[in-house]
């Protein structure tokens, strides 16, 4: 392994996230506002704990009480009038469902001078869900979307026509109160509605679109989710006020902005990024392919979220198998490294943010006896590049705005 490549790499991310971390975002949106009667603050999300914090830091006793889903492990300490909830990501479990009950009663009985703030994250869709279908099987919905490989777009389509909260449907259980929202963005191109399914946006996809993608992707459900795809979801919200705050964008630009602090000269390739996984690591490959003798620092920098279509039944996530499938392509090259990580700090079911690999990856692994085309076929790149050192840890970071993936060049 560069060691050296690999030290710089880990200070980039460290201090990219950082830098995106929401508590700024929040307090912003909450600077001048003026709310009246009582303040009841409902956190989802990934970034849930850490932008409640934020707003109590901001509030202080003017919040009554409130509640906050996030994905296990990243509560991280009391926040004073909050109930904190660990639930299930990707996948919903019964903690969602609790905690979002829990969220429900809390918003129940408000009156029109009322206020309740909404703080939503990527990682909401899971998290904060009260199922019209049975636990069990959204579960297995969701699962086999996940499988299949379609986009966030397509899954959140579904689930809100299968859910009692989503596609504008919180907001209008929060009625007559209003609802402030601040959200941080995971998705491509910010769409509001899309978000976490969003809970307080009227939603701008159709029956016709969620039957197309369970045709698309041959869906298994039941006679009642059935029914349930057909019934519109809510196109119009009156008492919802939302802020966006936070996005891939920032992210990119922050790891642009540390590329250049150690000498490398950045290149936002995209923030739009969304292939296969593989797809873009074999890219950033061939662009090293093309520069890594150019004698220039550089950096080659692509923000979004790629998706992975399981075909096996190893361990991994998408920035795992985008830094695994770019070792094949710059084996040898001693002066180039990839890595990807997921901004909240976790990569698909495991304890990684993502992965990292470099000229010494493939020989590293092949020395070991492992293959990489059989690795990604298994989807077991979390067991490869732990093998070789490659696994980049960073725990629950607070944030979540995708993903950033980062070829750099060294002279």
């Amino acid at each position: 392994m560069n060691k050296e490549l690999r030290n710089i790499s880990d200070k980039i991310i460290d201090s990219a996230i950082k830098a995106v971390l929401p508590d700024s975002a929040v307090k912003r949106a909450l600077e001048g506002q003026n709310f009246t009667g009582k303040i009841i603050l409902i956190a989802a999300g990934k970034a849930a704990w850490q932008m409640a914090y934020a707003a109590s830091e901001y509030l202080g006793d003017r919040i009554d009480n409130g509640v906050v889903v996030t994905k296990y492990g990243h509560v991280k300490g009391d926040i004073p009038h909050i109930t904190c909830y660990e639930a299930g990501h990707p996948v919903p479990d019964e903690n969602s469902f609790k905690g979002t009950q829990a969220a429900l009663e809390a918003v129940s009985g408000l009156s029109k001078d009322d206020t309740v703030l909404f703080l939503l994250s990527g990682g909401g869709s899971a998290l904060f869900e009260k199922p019209k279908i049975s636990g069990e099987e959204l579960q297995d919905i969701t699962g086999q979307l996940l499988a299949c490989g379609a986009d966030i777009v397509e899954i959140n389509t579904i689930r809100k026509r299968l859910s009692e909260v989503k596609g504008g449907r919180f907001a209008k259980l929060c009625e007559p109160a209003h609802v402030f929202s601040i959200v941080l963005s995971d998705i491509l191109g910010d769409p509001l509605d899309m978000i976490a399914s969003g809970p307080a946006c009227p939603d701008s996809s159709t029956c016709a679109d969620a039957r197309h993608i369970i045709e698309k992707y041959n869906i298994r459900i039941s006679d009642k989710a059935n029914e349930l795809i057909d019934i519109e979801t809510p196109k119009e919200l009156t008492n919802v006020t939302t802020h966006i705050n936070g996005s891939v964008k920032e992210l990119c630009r922050a790891v642009a902005d540390e590329c250049t602090a150690y000498g490398f000269e950045p290149v936002i390739l995209t923030d739009q990024l969304c292939c296969q996984a593989k797809e873009a690591g074999s890219f950033l490959a061939s662009i090293a392919k093309t520069h890594a003798q150019s004698g220039k620092k550089l950096a080659y920098i692509a923000g979004g979220e790629t998706v992975v279509n399981l075909t096996g039944h190893g361990k991994g996530g998408r920035n795992q198998e985008i830094a695994l499938s770019a070792a094949d392509g710059i084996k040898g090259m001693t002066n180039v490294a990839v890595f990807s990580v997921g901004s909240d700090g976790t990569d698909g079911p495991t304890d990684a943010a993502g992965g990292y690999s470099d000229g010494d990856t493939y020989t590293e692994l092949h020395s070991k006896g492992i293959d990489i085309f059989e690795v990604l076929k298994n989807n077991d790149a979390y067991n490869a590049l732990k093998e070789c050192g490659g696994l980049i840890i960073t725990g629950p970071t607070g944030t979540n705005v995708n993903d950033v993936a980062v070829l750099l060049i060294d002279s």
